[in-house]
């Protein structure tokens, strides 16, 4: 039986998955590729050692494996940029297939590396730099071949999933939530990459990649986080029939592409409502098929070993030339600005509690074109807390009325938004 070797750059909580898989599912692998697949060498720090590793297998340097004419497939799991970037790139130049689970680095140098792959006619894998174990990659480049996608929207970010699921379910302020989050291993001990939506808007850059087949850089997606929404926000999100959650939106709009990720009010109903803890799910749409919701695990070694074992299966399992191996940005899709989106607004204020302070906001929004959908008025002291639901109207016009409003007298504080998703089915 033929043997294919692979090099694992990087033992630590995924890639000790990996290998664990690579063990315990070798005859399943086998059966699934008519291949023997086995981890031949690991490249590690200095001095590294694991249980259940022979250390005559780990090696500090790189050019043992990609020396190594047994190893057809590098599987990077260090992170980050840099060396990141260097190591996959001479791996795909001297002709090694990469999986990676690199979503900072795909998101930024996909381009880069998909035509170092080009020179070999190497495969470049990447799964688990979305969504986890949540397939959506293949989908996307397999199944969903054929298909032109029109939308994509998820929540792809676990992390801020269980912040905001855990401030539905028990009404606790966002900091004492995240911390909890934090002691019980759901958020990092520097949250920000997750908090801020970074982390989203880089998986979202991959997944619009694909979808749109037009390149999507992290730089081009605008990213909004959780960290403004108040205990406040979700009750009054509640009593509306919704739930906040952090989406990745990505949307084909007059054959321009528009990506983002913020914060959003979902309608209970929606499917991806019910989406709870650090669950993730991502939502497509094509006049092909309608709609379909991919859903589980985003994060984890299990779940990610998983994706990352599953390419290196597509990669043995892949004929000579197949498509997938190729880059499938093939179009140079224009942007479509973000002021100009349509949108529905959630907007919540502190006014002085007094007459005709209402009557002072709405003037202001009807003179910038938008409408109102609904109004609650809670009176608090000597202040009070206005809330409004706004019909759609374009993004520019509700952000020149809210800074209109915040500079009245009457309004204490800088008024907050949030966006509305999914009130059409969508």
């Amino acid at each position: 039986m033929e043997r294919v070797g692979v090099g694992l750059l990087g033992y630590g909580t995924v890639g000790s998955g990996v290998g664990k898989l690579l063990r315990e599912s070798a005859e399943e692998i086998r059966l699934a590729t008519g291949k023997d697949v086995y981890l031949r060498r690991v490249c590690e720090l200095p001095g590294f050692t694991h249980p259940e590793l022979d250390p005559a297998i780990v090696t500090a340097d790189f050019d043992d494996i990609l020396g190594d004419a047994q190893i057809q497939i590098i599987v990077e799991l260090i992170g980050g940029i840099h060396p990141a970037l260097e190591l996959q790139t001479a791996a795909l130049k001297a002709g090694k297939n990469v999986v990676t689970a690199n979503k900072q680095l795909i998101s930024q140098y996909g381009s880069t590396l998909f035509d170092a792959a080009e020179t070999t006619h190497a495969h470049l894998r990447f799964e688990a730099s979305a969504v986890g174990a949540v397939p959506v990659v293949k989908v996307l480049r397999e199944s969903l071949a054929a298909a032109e996608v029109k939308r994509v929207a998820g929540i792809v970010n676990g992390t801020t999933n269980y912040v905001l699921s855990a401030m539905t379910e028990t009404g606790a302020a966002y900091d004492d939530v995240l911390k909890r989050a934090q002691q019980l291993g759901f958020a990092e001990v520097d949250p920000t990459e997750d908090v801020s939506g970074k982390d989203a808007a880089a998986k979202m850059a991959i997944l619009a990649s694909i979808a749109f087949h037009s390149r999507v850089t992290l730089a081009d997606v605008e990213h909004e986080g959780i960290t403004k929404i108040a205990a406040a926000d979700i009750a009054h999100a509640k009593a509306f029939g919704y739930v906040i959650k952090l989406l990745g939106v990505a949307k084909l709009i007059g054959g321009a592409v528009n990506v983002r990720v913020y914060p959003a009010l979902l309608p209970k109903e929606h499917p991806m409502a019910g989406v709870s803890g650090a669950y993730n799910a991502v939502f497509l749409e094509s006049d092909s098929f309608d709609k379909i919701m991919l859903f589980g695990p985003g994060a984890g070694s299990v779940p990610t070993a998983s994706a990352v074992v599953g390419d290196i299966i597509s990669i043995v399992n892949t004929a000579p030339g197949g498509f997938v191996r190729n880059c499938t940005c093939y179009k140079s899709l224009p942007f479509f600005p973000n002021d100009d989106v349509m949108a529905s607004f959630y907007l919540r204020m502190q006014v002085q509690d007094k007459p005709g302070v209402l009557a002072k906001i709405t003037p202001i929004l009807a003179e910038e074109g938008v409408s109102i959908r609904t109004v609650v008025q809670e009176g608090r002291d000597d202040s009070a807390e206005l809330v409004m639901v706004l019909h759609p109207a374009r993004e520019a016009a509700v952000k020149q009325a809210l800074a209109r409003i915040g500079a009245l007298a009457e309004v204490q504080g800088e008024p907050g938004f949030i966006r509305v998703e999914g009130e059409d089915g969508r």
